[in-house]
């Protein structure tokens, strides 16, 4: 080998270490491993190579929805056909069998006592009062916050891309699911009081080397990262491990809600985009439409 080549071989080595500090570009966490592992696969925490290819291969088939049942209410139930999803059709990179990686069978942890009662009132009343005004409808179906989007943020049926901006004091992640933009201060700046609420929680980062660290507090418990409540205290990775793959990793920590904390792990991978925007609310007829059919119900069958 030339001095000169040796020279550049070694450059090539000192330069991705420090460029992998740098986490721009729009990036895709679509696949098709799920948060948890399924009950058939209990104790299995990796597939071979052979036994991804087959289980990439069932669930392409299962949730294909131009698979019509044949009833009367199919063209309904699955009003959204293949062309509109994208979920991906890979297992991630690791193989694994889960995206949660602790605890170790994938599973997430039990519910609190206290959590259980508060998810079944909150379902309860949502049954209740669905349709008696958009406030008893989901955040997402009013297009202000869906729940893979987070944070944390996890892979849903379609729009699954974010970008990531850097700027010496602030790191931004534009979601394109309902096109939601974290601002998170890296200046060493404390988090909000704990009488100040938002939605999305009150993120913080720094670095620990090559990896962006996000600590997220101060949520208000109208989200819920299932079943979490305002107690919910978010940590999340960020760490460039080739110059196509980003390693995105959560801790669900929230004693109110949780038996013990809970982790997950995405190999997310980088994509061409552009991101589109998602003009949610332009398009939301489906909300109209729901309450103006409980209207004509309420007519047609006063109380």
């Amino acid at each position: 080998m030339n001095c000169r080549l040796l020279l550049i071989l070694c450059a090539a080595q000192i330069a991705f270490p420090q460029a992998a500090r740098d986490l721009e570009g729009i990036w895709s966490n679509a696949t098709i491993t799920p948060l948890e592992r399924p009950a058939d696969l209990a104790g299995k925490q990796t597939f071979t190579a052979e036994e991804a290819a087959a289980y990439e291969k069932q669930v392409a088939e299962r949730n294909n929805v131009d698979h019509r049942t044949g009833n009367a209410e199919a063209d309904v139930a699955t009003a959204y056909n293949q062309f509109w999803y994208d979920r991906g059709t890979k297992a991630v990179g690791t193989r694994r069998t889960s995206l949660i990686v602790d605890p170790p069978d994938g599973r997430l942890p039990p519910l609190t006592p206290e959590a259980q009662k508060r998810v079944q009132a909150t379902r309860a009343r949502m049954e209740e009062h669905s349709t008696d005004g958009p406030e008893g409808r989901t955040l997402g179906e009013r297009c202000i916050l869906w729940a893979t989007a987070g944070p944390p943020m996890l892979p849903g049926p379609y729009n699954n891309n974010f970008q990531i901006f850097e700027t010496r004091d602030q790191v931004v992640i534009l979601n394109e699911m309902i096109h939601d933009a974290r601002v998170i201060p890296l200046d060493g700046s404390p988090h909000l009081a704990s009488n100040i609420r938002q939605l999305m929680g009150d993120s913080r980062g720094h670095w620990e080397g090559n990896t962006l660290v996000v600590d997220t507090t101060n949520f208000s418990g109208q989200f819920s990262v299932r079943g979490s409540d305002d107690n919910l205290h978010l940590t999340e990775r960020f760490t460039r491990v080739s110059p196509d793959t980003l390693l995105y990793e959560f801790t669900v920590d929230d004693p109110t809600a949780f038996t013990r904390p809970w982790t997950a792990q995405i190999p997310v991978t980088k994509t061409k985009g552009p991101i589109f925007e998602y003009a949610c609310h332009e398009g939301n007829y489906a909300m109209v439409d729901i309450l103006a059919g409980a209207r004509a119900a309420e007519k047609k069958n006063p109380k």
